[in-house]
Order: C-alpha cells, then structure tokens, then sequence
C-alpha cells in the first residue's frame, strides 16, 4: 500500500519494515495484537530517543489504520501507544565560511584533473548549490544534466519530480565531470563496479574525508547538514519561504519553517523594519 497509493520512497519503505519487525520481535503477531501488548512496548522503547520512539509509533498507527480499512480487524489498539514529546531539533549548520573551506580544498584538489577529485567538487556544489538530498544526488541520472535552461530534474521522496536551479559555476564542475566521467551507464555518478550509483554512506565519507583536509570538524559535516547550510543561506539572504519550500522538495511548509528558528535575528529585524506599524513608531 505503502508503494501503490502513496508512492513512498525505498529507503521509507525499508524504515517502516525495520520498525514493524522490531515490534512484532517484541510483543508478537501485530495483527492479533491488543492494546495491553502495544502498551508494553514503551518499556521494550525506554532507551530509545524521542524522535525514534515517534517515528516508531507513527509506522504502527499506519499499519493499524491499514488493518481497519481492509477490514483485517474491528479495532484500533494504538491508543495504547506510547505519546513522547517531540520538538523538531534545529538542524546543526555550517558557517559561510566553512563551507568555502571546503569548496575551496575541493577546488584545488580537482584542479589536479584526477576523476576522483572533479566528482567530489560536483557532488559538493550540488549539495551546497542545489540543496539536494543526498540519494537525490546520488541516484542523479546522467539525462538529469541540464543542457540549454539552468535547471535540473530531481526525484524527491514518494517519487515526486521538481525543478531546481543550478548555478552558473555548478554547471561548469558538471561539464568537467562530465568530461573525465567514466564511460558508459545512465547514471551521472556511477560506482566503482559501473552497475549502479555510489551510496549515499560513500557519499558520507567522502564528504568528511574533505572536511577533514579542509581542516573542519568532520562530526560536522553530512549531506544533509550542506543541505540545511543551503536553506539556511538562501533564507539569511532574503528567499522566500515558498520558495524554499519549492527548491528543498517539502510537502508541508511546517518542514521549511524550522529555518526560521534558524535565522530569527534575521526575522525579527526585517518585521521592526518593513511592517508598517513599525514604520508609524519610528
């Protein structure tokens, strides 16, 4: 159902097998299960982080909202579930000038023309450039390169297509990664085998080895941290959160809106400035 009607993506799909697994391990059948033995699974979840305990009860509440509609049962036992308390935790960030650390390293290494190098500079001005996720990045096709207009087609989650934009100096890398790419396949950036796409834990590495020669805090960086460092720039240069939303692939708005806890300061001096009963005080 996951798949068919709402499109999920594979990585979702291997989560929710993940955590309904792990509750059948703990209480049993799931089917037959009731509430007494759903509520014991916040003992058998005592140790773990909010967050995943969520994410844990929200796959059985699916499931549950499965059952009812096909009429596998009569009831719903996920009242019993456990109800943490969640805030979405502001996502961790690098600086304008860490990032041009990292961009500049990963320059003078490609300058060298090594493969290896012109894709890491490619795979980092997409994911600071483009703000994509890293298996969006990473499952890039190679039709997926803009030609004539500056954009590019991303497959965001549930299969879902948007545009966005690649800059001028993103295009450049590309057309050099292009040229020093190995031949053959239909994926923009293959693996080593040339049977499919680099993985998104190559990804991660690869992106902390930089850090690492670029003499930042490896624990800091991730791709999707470069994904946050993209959203939270464009928002401290003045993009509109629609915007925002339209470019990082959000299906709700209340996902974008975290970067404006990111960059209050920025928020609170342009309402004192723009909004005209500011205007009226002063």
């Amino acid at each position: 159902m996951l798949a068919a009607e709402r499109g999920a993506a594979a990585n979702t799909l291997a989560a929710y097998a993940r955590d309904l697994a792990g509750a059948e391990d703990a209480i049993g059948d799931l089917v037959t299960a009731d509430g007494a033995a759903l509520a014991s699974l916040g003992g058998v979840w005592a140790d773990l982080a909010p967050s995943s305990l969520a994410r844990k009860c929200s796959a059985l509440r699916q499931f549950y909202g499965f059952l009812l509609d096909e009429g596998l049962r009569r009831d719903d036992p996920t009242p019993a579930l456990p109800r943490p308390r969640t805030r979405r935790p502001l996502p961790r960030l690098l600086s304008h000038a860490e990032v041009e650390r990292m961009l500049v390293r990963a320059e003078e290494e490609a300058a060298t023309g090594q493969p290896a190098m012109v894709r890491m500079l490619a795979l980092l001005e997409l994911l600071y450039g483009s703000g994509l996720r890293a298996t969006e990045l990473v499952s890039l096709p190679l039709n997926a390169v803009p030609r004539d207009a500056p954009l590019l087609t991303v497959t965001g989650k549930g299969g879902q297509q948007r545009m966005v934009p690649v800059s001028t100096r993103a295009r450049h890398v590309l057309s050099r990664w292009l040229a020093v790419r190995p031949q053959g396949g239909k994926l923009l950036f293959p693996s080593r085998a040339g049977t499919g796409h680099i993985t998104r834990i190559r990804l991660f590495q690869l992106l902390r080895d930089l850090a690492v020669r670029a003499g930042i805090d490896p624990h800091k960086v991730s791709p999707h941290v470069l994904r946050h460092a993209f959203a939270t720039h464009l928002l401290e240069g003045g993009a509109d959160l629609r915007v925002l939303q339209t470019l990082l692939g959000h299906a709700d708005i209340a996902t974008t809106q975290i970067y404006t806890h990111v960059d209050s300061a920025r928020l609170v001096a342009l309402v004192n400035a723009r909004h005209p009963l500011a205007v009226r005080g002063a």
